[in-house]
C-alpha cells in the first residue's frame, strides 16, 4: 500500500491524517509483530522522537494498535488489523522469547475465555507464553 492509502483507516478512527501520521501508520503496518517505540524510531530517525511517542499514544486511544505487556518492562504495541474495530474475542496470544527478548503475535491463537467471578470488571487482558523462539533454539543446537 501507498503512504496516502492508509487516510481513511485514521480518518475511520477520528484522526487527521498529516503527513507524519501516515509515515508512522506505515511504518507500523509493515512490522510483523510487536513493535516498541525505539524499534519505531530505529525504523524513523528522520522523524522527531516526540512526534513518534505523541502519536503511538494517539494510535493507542483510537485502538489502532493494541498495548502488549509481555512482562520485559519495556511496552510494547502490535497493530490492530481491524482498524480499531476488534472484539475481546478477537485478543490474540503473544510469545515472548527469553533469549531474544523478541515478542511474537499468535494470530491464530485466541485468547481462550475466561469466567470472571460476578462483581468483576476485566477491562483487559493479557496472554503471553514465554520459552525460547525457533531461530534462537536453532542456534543453540
Amino acid at each position: 500500500m501507498k503512504t496516502e492509502d492508509y487516510s481513511p483507516i485514521l480518518e475511520g478512527a477520528g484522526i487527521r491524517p498529516t503527513s507524519t501520521r501516515l509515515l508512522i501508520y506505515e511504518a507500523i503496518s509493515r512490522m510483523s509483530d510487536t513493535f516498541s517505540l525505539t524499534s519505531l524510531e530505529d525504523e524513523l530517525q528522520s522523524v522527531d522522537k516526540s512526534v513518534i511517542f505523541r502519536t503511538l499514544t494517539l494510535f493507542h486511544e483510537r485502538r489502532l494498535i493494541h498495548g502488549v505487556d509481555d512482562g520485559s518492562g519495556l511496552h510494547k504495541f502490535c497493530l490492530c488489523h481491524n482498524h480499531g474495530h476488534c472484539s475481546q474475542e478477537e485478543a490474540h496470544c503473544h510469545f515472548y522469547c527469553e533469549s531474544c527478548q523478541k515478542t511474537y503475535c499468535l494470530n491464530e491463537d485466541s485468547i481462550p475465555p475466561i469466567d470472571i467471578p460476578e462483581g468483576f470488571i476485566a477491562h483487559t487482558v493479557n496472554y503471553i507464553v514465554k520459552g525460547i523462539c525457533a531461530e534462537c533454539a536453532k542456534k543453540r543446537g
